[in-house]
């Protein structure tokens, strides 16, 4: 063995070794910012996760599966709000809870549904929506230009009994589109119907299970979630976007 190959066996041998000082510096860093979270803010739930963000020195801190904060190095500071990149113009926050917030189309609670097809129905679109939600009444209204598209409606009775008695009316109903669409379109109330609908129980619990808090809640079929109510142009943008 000559020396150019003793030279090229010590050099990967000291890449090897850098490496994983490096990985057990990053483990030791970790350990010491849980260790000084925990202990100067006892009431922070379990950490899920640290990762750096774009910004040198600032951690990413992730708790109940998508809640997001940030710290310093050693855990000196929390901060609570959205992470902007100026230049980019994102807001990069929230495209990590969407990220983490994201939903397999075919897991939603479907078979719980009602559809409306409109046009070709090719695309999709799943909103969780209360009957009683006032933003949901205006989303339906902007839903309602939308063409070329198949609403999986799920019914989400959050804000009352009321809502919850109205949603079983809903889903009682021989047809329950035109019934919704009277309701939410036009202030005509769903009549008393009486039938087994579990299916809108079941649609809560998931929900509580999955973190969709308000309604109207959007799901399109690469997974992402929209929260809130927004307009026909937006609409069409992200089911446009969906590859």
């Amino acid at each position: 063995m000559n020396v150019r190959h003793l030279f090229v066996i010590a050099r990967a041998g000291l890449g090897l070794f850098l490496s994983l000082a490096m990985s057990f510096s990053a483990h030791a860093d970790e350990a010491s910012l849980r260790k000084n979270l925990a202990e100067r803010l006892p009431s922070l739930a379990k950490i899920d996760e640290i990762s750096k963000t774009p910004i040198a020195g600032l951690f990413e801190i992730r708790i109940n599966g998508s809640d997001i904060y940030y710290t310093d190095a050693d855990g000196n500071y929390l901060i609570q709000g959205s992470l902007i990149d100026l230049k980019q113009k994102r807001n990069l926050t929230e495209e990590r809870i969407d990220k983490l917030t994201a939903i397999e189309f075919n897991n939603l609670p479907l078979k719980n549904s009602f559809t409306q097809v409109r046009g070709n129905g090719k695309r999709k679109l799943a909103v969780f929506a209360d009957p009683n939600c006032g933003y949901c009444k205006r989303f339906e209204a902007d839903l309602a230009k939308i063409d070329n598209v198949t609403i999986y409606h799920i019914l989400f009775p959050i804000l009352g009994e009321d809502s919850l008695v109205k949603s079983k009316n809903v889903w009682c109903a021989k047809d329950k589109a035109k019934t919704w669409n009277d309701w939410m379109l036009n202030g005509v109330p769903p009549p008393a119907i009486k039938c087994d609908a579990s299916a809108v129980d079941a649609n809560v619990d998931f929900g509580k299970k999955n973190r969709v808090t308000g309604t109207p809640a959007l799901f399109f079929a690469d997974g992402s979630r929209v929260p809130g109510a927004i307009d026909a142009k937006q609409i069409e943008k992200l089911l446009a976007s969906v590859k």
